[in-house]
């Protein structure tokens, strides 16, 4: 299961790829800009078909994908295509570019090049790719919340607790000599009992429910409606509920981490409830998708100070971060580790689109960020040109023409060096030291 897991996720996270680059393919043939190549992945080409002007094929590295337009920076100055070379290092990487920028031109090319389309038809060429992650993973929410529902609790029992145990043998299937039993247990709670009033008072819904165990003191009533003649029993939890560490599941404190773990001391009962599958409605699909795009971007902005984490858990066998940093291999393999453990088929294929689409909303965001040579780094100039060409404008002075990004490509090979470098971290952290979902 663990290899089919990673399997399937490797080709949702391919399709994901393909979906995005579909989006910069759609747009440049919308604005009549020809694209001769869209690949999904990197290196050598595995399989591959022409089909019209484009060819569409599959590399043997599936770490990424792009599209090839024709013309995707300007000329040098005094040239209509840009084929000639210095000899300096910069200026020849400079000419470099835009010598491969134009490697497939054909005769009719001359107008059909990305750069010569205006700024905001550029930009929305960059910004269809990462927009079209942001619908998948939408699509995907959508379709855990409103098709397949969430796991709810309810107030009846699922399982009893025998014996209270520390949590790290919270999974023990048999009580230790000397262990006491929960006043669950103790009380006879059964399988099946629907929990009606505690302590005087009626509760339909798991989470106040809780709330009241936690906060109970001293011997108190509970109602249940049981599978028996009677219907409904009164149960007496005698003796005392017991004092015990459990986590805090209430919203952190202003400036703390949400992932900080908080204990407070509370009453303990010893069940376990029912959690049936429950659809939410679209209002809910917007709630979750914007609290995963706010996790995610906080997460994006802190991946520089993860870096002594990655460092430790690669070379000096720190346990490593489960809030850190994931590439294609470390996310494939939690996707194989969903289908591996023992749940539900619906909620391992709820968890598996949630993990999708959380990846798509990486893609999304990430993608934004103004550095080449992400789509970002390309909206940016775009965006800069528009406003120098609206204030020349509005000066009566004549066009200043197009923004040379193929100026700006050392500066994008040396983000491009730090990206791989931090991605290949990454990458050895999640094969010598993976991240685990818990069981």
């Amino acid at each position: 299961m663990l290899v089919l897991g990673i399997v399937l996720f490797a080709l949702g996270l391919l399709l994901s790829i393909a979906w995005h680059e579909l989006g910069h393919f759609t747009a440049a043939r919308r604005f009549g800009i020809r694209v001769p190549e869209f690949m999904v992945g990197f290196g050598p080409t595995v399989l591959s078909r022409k089909i019209g002007e484009t060819r569409f094929g599959v590399k043997a590295v599936p770490l990424g994908g792009f599209i090839r337009m024709i013309g995707m920076v300007p000329p040098a100055p005094g040239e209509t295509i840009g084929r000639s070379r210095r000899s300096g290092p910069f200026q020849g990487m400079v000419d470099d570019v835009r010598a491969d920028s134009v490697r497939d031109f054909e005769p009719g090319d001359e107008d059909r090049q990305f750069w010569t389309r205006k700024p905001w038809k550029r930009i929305i060429v960059m910004l269809a790719g990462p927009f079209m992650n942001l619908v998948l993973a939408i699509a995907l929410f959508a379709i855990v919340l409103m098709a397949i529902g969430v796991p709810t609790p309810q107030p009846v029992v699922q399982r009893v607790s025998a014996c209270v145990l520390p949590a790290s043998q919270a999974q023990a299937a048999q009580c230790p000599p000397g262990a006491a039993p929960t006043p669950a247990a103790e009380a006879g709670f059964r399988p099946g009992d629907r929990i009606v009033s505690f302590d005087g008072r009626p509760y339909t819904e798991w989470a106040p429910l809780v709330e009241a165990i936690r906060g109970a003191r001293g011997t108190v009533q509970v109602i249940v409606e049981r599978q028996t003649p009677a219907g409904v029993v009164q149960v007496p939890l005698t003796p005392t509920l017991i004092d015990n560490q459990v986590q805090d599941l209430s919203p952190p404190p202003e400036g703390a981490s949400p992932t900080e773990q908080r204990y407070v001391t509370a009453s303990f009962l010893g069940i376990e409830p029912i959690r049936p599958l429950e659809r939410q409605d679209a209002g809910a699909v917007v709630a979750a998708g914007g609290y995963m795009l706010e996790r995610t971007a906080h997460a994006i902005t802190r991946l520089p100070e993860k870096i002594p984490g990655l460092f430790g858990a690669v070379f000096l066998g720190e346990e490593r971060d489960a809030e850190g940093p994931v590439s294609v291999v470390g996310v494939s393999v939690l996707g194989g580790q969903v289908l591996e453990r023992d749940q539900a088929v619906l909620e391992e294929v709820a968890t598996f689109l949630n993990l999708l689409a959380a990846v798509n909303l990486s893609l999304f965001l990430l993608n934004l960020l103004p550095i080449l040579p992400l789509d970002g780094g390309h909206v940016l100039p775009a965006a800069w040109e528009a406003i120098k060409k609206r204030i020349a404008r509005l000066r009566g002075r004549p066009d200043p023409g197009p923004v040379d990004l193929a100026r700006l490509m050392p500066i994008g090979v040396g983000f491009a060096v730090l990206i791989m470098g931090y991605g290949l971290l990454v990458i050895v952290a999640d094969i010598v030291n993976p991240i685990r979902l818990p069981l």
